[in-house]
Parts: C-alpha cells; structure tokens; sequence
C-alpha cells in the first residue's frame, strides 16, 4: 500500500479542517514547499495535494505552489477546482504525475473524454457524506449515492479512485474500515482511502484491506503518527500463510 502524505492549501498555507469545514481551519505552516521537502527527506516518495481554495471557488489559485511541489521529485496527484480539460494539461504540463477530479465527475462524459486522453493520470475523489457524494470542496451534498456513483466510474473506466468519509476527516477517529473494504470488493478500480487515520494501527488495518493507497493528514501534523514509522509499516513485505 502506498502512502500519500497530505498538503491542503488555503492561500498558499498547508491547513487543515475539520470534517471539510473552512470555519474550523488550523494553519500548519506557511511554507509548504519545506513541508513537501520534509515528507521526502522522510521516505516519502508520494503527495496528495489539494487546492482548497480552488474545491470551494473553482480556478487555480494555489497553481505556482503547486507547480513548486510537483518539482520536488515525488509523484503528485492534485485535486480541488480541476473542473475543464485545460485546468487539467495545465496540471499535467506544470509536472503533476495525476490529477483528481471532484465536482466535474458528476459529468460522466466529461470523465470518459479526458479518461481517454490522460488514462492512468486521472482518478476521481470520491466525498462521501451520509451516504451521498459531496461536492464543491464539501459545500454541497447531491443525491447521489456513493456506491451508485462508484458503478458508473467503473464503467466509465477510471482506474483510481480515492474516497474520503467528510464525517471523519480530520478527527482521529479512525479510517471507515467498513465503507473501504466494500469498495475494495465491489469494485476493480485501485482505492485509496482518505479521512479518520489515527494512529499505526489504522495504518496497518488499511493495508490489510489490500488497498492501493492510504492518505495522512491530521495525524502527521499533531504527531499522532510518525511518518517513517508508516512507511516502514506499509513496505514490510506481506507474511505468506501456509
């Protein structure tokens, strides 16, 4: 299982919030370029990075901080405001490994055309809130149900999707186990899971899912869990059973 150390921008500072709410946003530093620079120097050799200004507003406010990061050497995946084909090859060109789209996939055409084009550098961020799929940095709940939604990317052939429980995001209560093993089974798209990770513990219950991919946030940043102590954790080599 990889592991995605988390960079959530808000005017060029890495934040944090809670449950998705910009009313209760802690800023870690001001200088996220050495936080990136930090992870790497930690192990780390992936980044998920999101424009928070750009998931509530749409644009690219945070692109030259971005564009700064995807230098670094790291695979990142943006995601946040990624809403045309253009916004999409600016990311691509600036050196971004893939982009993650939001909003702009409830246009499943839209998602199958720049699948086309960019395959493995697309995936799709899937926000579940009660159920249904948020969007608009979490602003706006639609109708859709997570697992119906989750059916017509697959047919629409994305290959990644991450999924993120809003009501666990940012509180330490741990990851949605169960919501991320039926994702797992149901689906033959690569998940990663985002939201609730609270200790090495979750970590290692992650990686016993099978899943592609697990993203830290909240527990980098308060120390709640050590991020050389994860990576060390993920790339054990997996015990065979006779």
């Amino acid at each position: 299982m990889k592991l995605f150390p988390a960079i959530d921008l808000i005017d060029g500072c890495v934040v944090r919030l809670v449950k998705g709410d910009y009313a209760q946003k802690t800023v870690y530093s001001s200088a996220p370029i050495e936080v990136a620079k930090a992870f790497l120097n930690m192990g780390a050799d992936c980044l998920h990075v999101v424009d928070l200004d750009g998931a509530r507003d749409g644009g690219t406010p945070n692109m030259k901080v971005i564009e700064e990061l995807a230098g670094l050497g790291l695979f990142v995946e943006v995601g946040g405001g990624i809403r045309s084909e253009d916004v999409i090859r600016r990311y691509i060109d600036a050196g971004v490994s893939r982009v993650i789209l939001g909003t702009a996939a409830q246009d499943l055409d839209f998602v199958r055309r720049v699948q086309r084009e960019h395959g493995d550098r697309i995936a799709v961020g899937v926000d579940v809130k009660e159920g249904k799929v948020a969007v608009k940095g979490w602003t706006k709940l639609t109708s859709l149900d997570c697992f119906s939604f989750c059916e017509e990317l697959e047919r629409a052939k994305v290959g990644c999707v991450i999924c993120t429980d809003v009501s666990r995001d940012g509180l330490l209560t741990g990851p949605n186990l169960a919501l991320y093993r039926t994702l797992s089974e149901r689906f033959s798209f690569a998940v990663m899971a985002s939201g609730g990770v609270s200790s090495i513990g979750d970590i290692r219950a992650l990686k016993e899912l099978g899943l592609y991919g697990a993203i830290l946030g909240k527990a980098l940043y308060t120390g709640a869990v050590g991020l050389g102590e994860a990576l060390a954790l993920v790339n054990e080599p997996k015990e065979e059973h006779v």
